[in-house]
């Protein structure tokens, strides 16, 4: 296995790993390594099925089901990610770390290129792990031990999931899911400290009112997106991303309008962050 990073922040592509194959304990304990370390990893040229793609997710970490869109026929933790030609929104549209409004958010995702554009449709990544490391000492004493709260109905994201709610969405959904975590979390393997917050799930902080969480929140979230914490992965055919949610967002880049785009996504169980 070969590894070559994509950019400075983070973000590394791996050669010379064929998914169609049974992995050893050897190369899934590297692959583990690469994806602790580099926070994002992508595979080229995998033509896998959705058992071959269930199996590798199986051999990093436990999937689990999405809460609001139905998984594949007979594949419930597999959902396909979609924007159709004749759609404006795309699924997820916005920065954010997947799911944050669970109790247990997802330790990583991986998502599988189906059908992807002509042009367009990349998706960037944001290494957390910086964005916390270059706020002063000073902003770093004022919000480490502050709770953030997360929700599922936030408006931004909200609306981009209609189309797939329409489609695939589960009738079993509640209407809204609530949790509270802290703003600076500790990464259970390694240990580093990064931000968790997003712009698409974080509503408020608790113990203040909304006009102080919403002054600290503002520049948290124009902060963790500066270009240099950010690599971009341009999809093809057959590529794979596995990132890390504990310490990293994502934001697929909607400037695809009138091509289809379609993926499948496999979500892995994560602990009460810390």
């Amino acid at each position: 296995m070969l590894i070559k990073k994509i950019a400075g922040a983070l973000g590394a592509e791996l050669s010379g790993v064929d998914l169609r194959n049974d992995l050893s304990p050897t190369l899934v304990g590297d692959i583990r390594a690469a994806f602790l370390e580099h926070q994002v990893i992508f595979f080229r040229d995998q033509e896998i099925t959705p058992a071959q793609f269930l199996l590798f997710a199986q051999s990093l970490g436990k999937p689990i089901e999405y809460p609001f869109v139905k998984g594949l026929p007979n594949y419930p933790t597999i959902i396909e990610v979609k924007k159709l030609e004749h759609e404006v929104v795309n699924f997820g549209g916005i920065w954010h770390s997947d799911t944050t409004y669970l109790e247990h958010p997802p330790m990583g995702s991986m998502l599988l290129a189906k059908e992807v554009p002509p042009y367009g449709g990349d998706t960037l990544f944001a290494n957390q792990y910086l964005a916390w490391e270059s706020l002063s000492e000073t902003m770093k004493g004022c919000i480490e031990g502050l709770i953030g709260i997360s929700s599922s109905s936030k408006a931004d994201i909200s609306r981009t999931r209609e189309d797939r709610l329409k489609s695939d969405g589960k009738e079993s959904a509640r209407s809204e899911y609530r949790a509270e975590h802290p703003i600076v979390r500790t990464h259970p393997e390694t240990g580093r400290k990064a931000l968790y917050v997003n712009v698409a799930h974080t509503t408020g902080i608790v113990g203040m009112s909304e006009g102080e969480s919403k002054a600290i929140l503002e520049y948290l979230f124009n902060h963790q997106i500066k270009p240099e914490f950010t690599c971009r992965f341009v999809w093809q055919p057959n590529s794979l991303a596995f990132w890390d949610n504990r310490c990293a967002q994502h934001n697929p880049v909607n400037d695809y309008h009138g091509f289809r785009r379609v993926m499948h996504r496999i979500t892995l169980e994560g602990d009460r962050p810390r």
